[in-house]
């Protein structure tokens, strides 16, 4: 699914983009009509900040932006800055709890993003983890459906999901996906450093990123329907995690 941009957060011509970026401000996108000369500055200082460039045709900007003079460069501002992991890591010790992380592999509805980036921040997760590519971002959308908590839950992406899982399985955290074929999640140990993983709306996990996982788990399901939206899934697991770090 290609990344849609909101209207209202668009920044577009060469100096205004490329001055965003030098004053850090939150961007989520950009995309540019070629990667030389003046906007190959721009991709290069947006990579330094692991800013996701595309490159597309003039066309496409010209809808964007509604036939604004945007010198073949357009960006979408984000709602709030994204953090590191290391980041998030160190919010949980700061607070001397165990790790509480949420994983959204592939969740590509703003919709969705938004509605678990608002359960998490009320139940306590200390983050949540996005991939670059293939995934919502910290758009308007998003931040108007989390009801303002996408503001305050620490978001981090990136580059590779399944890369990062290991390096944090190496930190002690354990990994438990959404499946419907998994074991249930009420009788499974969720207790201590956890991250809950979310598949996409449509495919369920990716196979790399299931393949780290250190158990799939799911909730009974007893109606004509076989499935959870997957905000709906990921706020019931997240407080399945609530209740079980509560028992310690």
């Amino acid at each position: 699914m290609e990344q849609k941009f909101d209207q209202d957060t668009l920044i577009y011509g060469r100096n205004a983009v490329l001055e965003a970026l030098k004053s850090d401000t939150p961007i989520n996108h950009i995309l540019v009509t070629s990667t030389s000369g003046s906007l190959g500055v721009i991709c290069n200082e947006a990579k330094k900040r692991g800013i996701v460039v595309k490159q597309t045709d003039g066309r496409k900007l010209d809808v964007m932006t509604g036939n604004a003079n945007h010198q073949g460069v357009c960006a979408e501002g984000a709602c709030a800055k994204y953090v590191s992991v290391s980041d998030i890591l160190r919010i949980a010790e700061e607070k001397h709890e165990a790790p509480f992380l949420v994983l959204c592999d592939g969740i590509e509805d703003p919709h969705n993003l938004g509605a678990i980036l608002r359960t998490a921040e009320a139940a306590g997760v200390h983050g949540v983890i996005l991939p670059k590519r293939r995934s919502a971002s910290l758009s308007q959308t998003v931040y108007k459906t989390s009801a303002g908590a996408a503001s305050w839950i620490p978001v981090a992406r990136v580059s590779n999901l399944a890369t990062e899982m290991i390096t944090l399985k190496k930190k002690g955290i354990w990994f438990y996906g959404a499946d419907m074929n998994g074991s249930p999640a009420s009788r499974t140990d969720l207790k201590g450093a956890a991250g809950i993983v979310i598949g996409s709306e449509g495919f369920g996990l990716s196979m790399p990123v299931r393949s780290q996982c250190d158990a799939i788990i799911s909730l009974p399901m007893y109606g004509q329907v076989n499935s959870l939206n997957a905000s709906v899934a990921a706020g019931i697991l997240m407080y399945e995690c609530v209740r079980q770090r509560n028992l310690l």
